[in-house]
């Protein structure tokens, strides 16, 4: 699929805000309504739109902690790391894990109320995951910045799915 400037456009502002009406979402861009309706379903069609999300405030709700958790397994099979990733799946705790290269084979992003939140994390759920080898976890101070919108090309692209 090729996304033109008004395809871009479309994606700024539902990256900045996913609730906006179709005729709000129109105007913004200057399209029809009928026009933006057809674009919208077709960048969702093609996955270049995956899905629309809340974005809710973590001290909201008691969850005053991030941290970063480095693990190492003792293997790099591919049976290790797709049970690893299987089973690190199953954990609301867990907003990202990403498979690293380096030292650390991966990196996780959890979410808690408080240290001894952390610690039940830590001892009751990841350490008997089997294959791990080694945990290593830093505190996020201040969140200094934080986005979900993507960057976007300035100039018109075919994009991949």
């Amino acid at each position: 699929m090729k996304l033109d400037s008004i395809d871009l456009k479309i994606l700024q502002e539902l990256q900045e805000d996913g609730s906006l009406a179709n005729v709000e979402l129109a105007k913004r861009v200057h399209l029809s309504p009928s026009s933006c309706l057809n674009r919208v379903r077709a960048l969702e069609a093609d996955g270049v739109i995956n899905r629309y999300v809340a974005i809710a405030n973590p001290a909201a709700l008691g969850l005053d902690l991030s941290v970063f958790i480095s693990i190492s397994l003792k293997t790099q099979s591919k049976e290790a790391l797709a049970e690893f990733e299987q089973r690190i799946s199953e954990h609301d705790e867990v907003m990202e894990c990403y498979l690293m290269t380096g030292d650390s084979d991966y990196l996780i992003r959890v979410a808690v109320a408080n240290i001894a939140a952390l610690e039940k994390f830590i001892l009751e759920q990841l350490t008997p995951i089997p294959g791990i080898e080694k945990i290593r976890s830093g505190f996020a101070l201040k969140q200094v910045r934080y986005k979900t919108a993507l960057p976007l090309p300035a100039t018109p692209i075919k994009a991949s799915r």
